[in-house]
């Protein structure tokens, strides 16, 4: 399940390209905020998904910082230091930033000045994205932040003009072929690394087993695949995607591995996975409810241990000596 329903990117910051850089300030000094309105034609549609709920993000929070894969941050740092002598602080396009978990965890984990481009279709998320941002980074440098709405589907090639980095959290198993392949060709033009964590990898482990789990789960992955999104297979689809424009791609597991301590969470999960397979094959339903009701009561006791694959993926684009 993803974290944000949203798209991204309909125009780079508000002043464009690498001018947007952050600059170094005493690590007290606060974040800056600047909030957008949302134009007139990125107004809420009947038909877009609902969104997400603060509640659900901020309780999936804790997994996901613990789950993302601390091996790909060496290689990413490397990359963004850049050749010596280099200025300017980074610029960091978060996608589909839900309430803006991906910076918090990330940008107090990179040196330097870093100024934060949030990106999502709703602006109640965004707004929460906005005031729970990191002030400052690994080194103290300040960490500055906006807010644009937007939608993949709108994506230009010259929408990450002057970044350095794009990161996004469990937002690639929504996308479609055609929109990772936007999102690859995008930040290789800008030839920008590319983090994109959490995507879902198509495999549940639950402890004590049981015989119903393999079916749900495939009921689930079928579910994640409709009306064309890839589902369990974006990481793949990404990979090739970002290979093909010449970028170095590496993949790293990045499991969520809940017990006892996360009960309130898996119980969520639970009745989210279930459902959704359900949904998916309605004949499924009344075998369905009996096995949630049995987990939820493992879980409610502390019998339960799940663990949720997924993986994180760094695409480290060639620099096109533009940016930086």
């Amino acid at each position: 399940m993803s974290e944000s329903t949203t798209g991204v990117i309909p125009g780079a910051g508000p002043t464009g390209g690498s001018t947007a850089r952050a600059t170094a300030a005493a690590p007290a000094e606060r974040a800056t905020l600047r909030l957008r309105e949302a134009p007139a034609h990125d107004a809420p549609h009947p038909d877009d998904p609902p969104r997400y709920a603060p509640e659900w993000l901020r309780l999936r929070e804790p997994a996901d910082a613990a789950a993302r894969a601390y091996d790909l941050l060496d290689p990413l740092r490397t990359h963004l230091a850049g050749p010596p002598g280099r200025t300017g602080g980074l610029v960091v396009h978060d996608l589909g930033c839900g309430t803006g978990s991906m910076g918090r965890w990330l940008a107090p984990r990179l040196d330097g000045a870093q100024h934060w481009v949030l990106h999502d279709r709703d602006p109640y998320l965004l707004h929460f994205a906005a005031v729970g941002a990191p002030r400052s980074a690994a080194d103290g440098s300040r960490v500055t932040v906006e807010t644009l709405r937007g939608d993949l589907a709108r994506l230009t090639p010259d929408a990450l003009s002057g970044a350095d980095l794009v990161t996004a959290s469990a937002l690639l198993d929504v996308l479609t072929t055609e929109e990772v392949g936007t999102l690859a060709a995008a930040c290789a033009a800008a030839g920008c690394a590319a983090l994109l964590t959490l995507s879902v990898a198509g495999r549940v482990d639950l402890t004590p087993a049981h015989p119903l789990d393999a079916e749900i789960a495939e009921a689930f992955n079928d579910h994640q695949r409709r009306t064309g999104l890839l589902g369990p297979d974006a990481v793949t689809a990404a990979t090739d995607a970002f290979a093909a424009h010449g970028a170095t791609v590496r993949a790293h597991s990045s499991p969520w591995r809940l017990g006892p301590d996360e009960a309130a969470l898996t119980a969520q999960w639970l009745r989210g996975w279930v459902g959704a397979a359900v949904e998916q094959r309605p004949e499924l339903r009344e075998r369905a409810e009996a096995y949630l009701d049995e987990r939820l009561a493992a879980c409610a006791d502390g019998t339960l241990r799940v663990v949720v694959h997924h993986t994180d993926l760094l695409a480290l684009c060639r620099p096109t000596g533009g940016a930086s």
